[in-house]
């Protein structure tokens, strides 16, 4: 009887913020775009941000309910 050994190489993907903040660094560096460096890396951090609210009002949900 053989065994079948299961490899998993992976990794997260970067999403879409990702995708999209690095087509705006390539836009930005090749000159294409003429925005604030502030705006050319907003996916990243408007997702950051998104994330901490997130955490938030689920640890405030379950201080809530205990």
């Amino acid at each position: 009887m053989s065994q079948k050994k299961h490899i998993h190489i992976g990794g997260k993907s970067i999403g879409f913020p990702g995708v999209l903040a690095i087509v705006f660094i390539v836009l930005k560096l090749t000159g294409e775009i003429d925005w604030s460096w502030w705006w050319v890396l907003a996916p990243i951090w408007i997702s950051a941000i998104g994330g901490v609210a997130f955490l938030a009002i689920v640890l405030w949900a379950h201080h809530s309910n205990s």
